[in-house]
C-alpha cells in the first residue's frame, strides 16, 4: 500500500502530511490552523499537501473549488461535529496496558451487545468502564460495540455513520475508546465493533461533491449505492476496518447489513477485507475475528474454524434462530415474522442446522429464494441471540420480551441460548431483564428530522392507530433517556434472580459446553420440538454429545434419558416441570 493510497494525514517528523481522494475537485486548499494548496499526485485523483509545524491537535479542512468546506472523509476525531474541523491524532500516543493482550479464541465468544450513549447516566467511554466488571462477572467473554463512527447530533444508534474513522465526540475522544478497550482486555474481555460498510448517513457526507466515484448508479434503502467494484473505494473500507482492528486493539469487527452492498464489488469487499486481517493476524499473534449480519444467509461466506480469516467470516448474526424464538414465544405473525408459518419445525431447524432458510422461497422477500445449505458448517458459525438491538428497537414501542412474554417461558428460552453451541448474545440490560424500552433516536434537523418522524409513523401506522401517544418520537431528548440503562433496577429482587440465572447458566456453558467446542462436528445437529417438548443433541468428536431438552408447555412432560455421562443443568428428575430445561454430556 503506497502513501498516495492511505487515507488520512500522517505525522511526520517536520509537520503533517495530508492527503484526499478527489478526482473530480477542479482545486483542493486546505484550510484551517494551516494552510496550504493541496498538489495532485498523479492522474489517479490524490491530493497531498504538507503542513511544516502542524502537530497533533491541529485542526483542518478541506477547501472545495472554492464553494464547499469539508472534513477529511478520514478524519480521525471530529472535535465539533461531522460537520466541523477534523483534528489530528497522534495514533501511537496511547499508553496501552496490556499490551501482551492477544484475544481468545473464537468458541470462547459469549456476546453482550451495548450501546455506548445509552449504556450509562453519562454515555461515554469512561463511564462503561466502571461497569466492565459486572459484564465480567456475569460470564460474558465479549462486548459488542454498536457503531461508534461519526455522525451528525447530540445521539445516533450510530448507522447513520459519515466518518467512518473518527469515534463520535459525544462519547468522548479517541483516547477514550482506547481505554475502555484497554480496560476490557485487563479483564480478560473481548470488544467487537459494529461497522457500517453498506451506505453512508444522510446528513453529513461529502464524499459525492469531490469523489463521486465513490458511488453507482444503484440504490439502496439508503440512496446510492457505494460503489466498491472501484479499488480506491474498496481500499477506504478495507483499511478502515484494519485501522480500528490495528491501532484501537478491537478483537472483531462486525459488519452491519452485508446483503445491502449492491454491486458485484460486494464480493470483492468481503474477501478482501477478511484477508487483509487474516494478515494482521498472523503478523501480530492475536485472534481476530470476522462477524456478519447478512439476510442472504449465504453459508458460503462462513468458516469458524480457518484461523486467521482467510477470506471468510467466522459467524453470522442468526435471524432466523430469533425469528422462530420470537414467533413461538409471542405469536406475532407480521412484517419478517410471517415467514415462520411453523415456528416449531423453524426453530428445529435453527437451532440443529443454523438457518432455517436455506434457499427456500420467502414470502415477505416476494416469493425469491433465500439463503443457502449449512450442511459443512459447524454450529459456531452461527451467533445466536433471543434480541439484539434491531429486535427491539425497530420495534414501534421499541419493548423486550421482558414485556411481552411470561419470566418462565423467558427463562427457558434463555436456557437453550444460552447452554447450546452456537456463540450467545444478549442486549444490554437482559442480561438482568429489565423492563426499559430501547426506541430508535437520533438528532437530525429540519426536513431531515420531520422525515424521519414521518417515515416512522408510516412504518407503525397500525401501531400508531393503537398507541399514538405512546410511539416515542425519534428525535425527543425524552426517548434517548428512556433508553438509557436505569443500573440501580439491578438490585430489585426480581432483577437480581434474573442476573443469577444468566451468571448459573454461563458458568454451565463455560465448564461443560465451552471446552468441547473445538471438537464439534461439522454439520447439522439433531433436533425436535414436539407438542412443546425441545430436543437437541450436537456431537463431538470424542464420541460424546451435547444432550438438551426443554419443556416449552406449561404442562409437565417426561425427560429423555442421559446415555450415559451426567446432567449438569436441571438435574436428574424423570420428570421436566414446565418450562424446565436439562441439559448433559452423554458419554461416548
Amino acid at each position: 500500500m503506497t502513501e498516495t493510497t492511505s487515507f488520512g494525514p500522517d505525522i511526520t517528523s517536520s509537520g503533517v502530511s495530508f492527503r484526499l481522494w478527489a478526482p473530480a475537485a477542479r482545486r483542493v486548499e486546505l484550510v484551517g490552523d494551516h494552510r496550504a494548496e493541496m498538489q495532485r499526485t498523479g492522474d489517479d485523483g490524490w491530493l497531498a499537501a504538507e503542513a511544516t509545524g502542524a502537530r497533533p491537535g491541529t485542526r483542518y479542512q478541506f477547501r472545495i473549488d472554492e464553494q464547499w468546506t469539508v472534513p477529511d472523509p478520514a478524519s480521525r476525531f471530529q472535535p465539533d461535529d461531522a460537520h466541523g474541523p477534523s483534528e489530528v491524532v497522534d495514533q501511537s500516543a496511547f499508553e496501552w496496558q496490556t499490551r501482551d493482550w492477544t484475544g481468545r479464541p473464537w468458541h470462547e465468544c459469549v456476546f453482550l451487545e451495548l450501546h455506548a450513549g445509552t449504556f450509562t447516566r453519562e454515555g461515554t467511554f469512561r463511564s462503561a468502564i466502571e461497569r466492565l466488571d459486572h459484564v465480567a462477572a456475569a460470564g460474558f467473554t465479549a462486548i459488542e460495540l454498536m457503531p461508534v463512527a461519526d455522525f451528525p447530533g447530540r445521539w445516533n444508534w450510530g448507522y447513520d455513520g459519515v466518518l467512518l474513522y473518527a469515534p463520535d465526540s459525544a462519547y468522548g475522544r479517541p483516547d477514550d475508546l482506547k481505554a475502555l478497550i484497554d480496560a476490557a482486555h485487563a479483564r480478560g474481555l473481548m470488544v467487537f465493533l459494529d461497522v457500517v460498510y453498506n451506505h453512508f448517513g444522510p446528513d453529513g457526507n461529502y464524499l459525492g461533491i469531490y469523489a463521486p466515484q465513490f458511488f453507482s448508479d444503484a440504490q439502496t434503502p439508503w440512496g446510492h449505492a457505494i460503489n466498491y467494484e472501484h479499488p480506491v473505494v474498496r481500499r477506504f473500507a478495507v483499511q478502515n476496518a484494519l485501522y480500528w482492528l490495528r491501532d484501537y486493539r478491537f478483537d472483531g469487527l462486525r459488519l452491519d447489513a452485508v446483503h445491502a452492498i449492491a454491486g458485484p464489488g460486494r464480493t470483492c469487499l468481503l474477501h478482501e477485507l477478511s484477508e487483509e486481517a487474516g494478515k494482521l493476524a498472523a503478523a501480530t499473534g492475536r485472534h481476530i475475528h470476522l462477524v456478519l449480519e447478512n439476510d442472504a444467509n449465504q453459508s458460503a461466506l462462513l468458516d469458524p474454524v480457518t484461523d486467521p480469516p482467510a477470506g471468510k467470516y467466522r459467524a453470522q448474526w442468526n435471524d432466523d434462530f430469533h425469528h422462530a424464538f420470537h414467533v413461538l414465544l409471542t405469536g406475532e405473525a407480521a412484517g419478517y415474522y410471517r415467514d415462520y408459518r411453523d415456528p416449531p419445525q423453524d426453530l428445529r431447524r435453527s437451532l440443529a442446522e443454523g438457518f432455517a432458510y436455506q434457499g427456500q422461497r420467502s414470502l415477505h422477500r416476494g416469493g425469491a429464494p433465500r439463503g443457502e445449505a449449512t450442511a459443512a458448517l459447524p454450529a459456531t458459525a452461527f451467533v445466536n441471540f433471543l434480541q439484539n438491538h434491531d429486535q427491539i428497537g425497530n420495534r414501534a414501542l421499541g419493548e423486550r420480551l421482558s414485556v411481552l412474554v411470561p419470566a418462565p417461558m423467558l427463562d427457558a428460552a434463555l436456557a437453550v441460548t444460552l447452554l447450546s453451541p452456537g456463540p450467545p448474545l444478549m442486549f444490554m440490560g437482559d442480561e438482568w431483564r429489565t423492563q426499559q424500552p430501547f426506541p430508535f433516536f437520533c438528532d437530525f434537523k429540519g426536513d431531515l428530522a420531520n422525515a424521519v418522524r414521518k417515515g416512522r409513523r408510516k412504518e407503525f401506522a397500525e401501531a400508531y392507530a393503537r398507541h399514538r401517544d405512546a410511539v416515542p418520537d425519534p428525535l425527543a431528548a425524552e426517548t434517548v433517556r428512556r433508553a438509557t440503562l436505569d443500573w440501580s433496577a439491578i438490585e430489585k429482587p426480581e432483577h437480581a434472580a434474573s442476573l443469577d440465572l444468566v451468571r448459573r447458566l454461563l458458568a454451565a456453558r463455560k465448564e461443560f459446553v465451552v471446552p468441547r467446542l473445538p471438537r464439534l462436528v461439522r454439520g447439522p445437529g439433531e433436533a425436535a420440538l414436539d407438542d412443546g417438548l425441545l430436543t437437541a443433541r450436537w456431537r463431538f468428536t470424542s464420541g460424546e454429545s451435547l444432550s438438551l431438552v426443554a419443556n416449552l408447555s406449561d404442562r409437565p412432560r417426561p425427560r429423555h434419558a442421559v446415555r450415559g455421562g451426567k446432567a449438569f443443568w436441571g438435574g436428574d428428575a424423570a420428570e421436566l416441570a414446565p418450562f424446565a430445561v436439562h441439559a448433559a454430556i452423554e458419554a461416548a
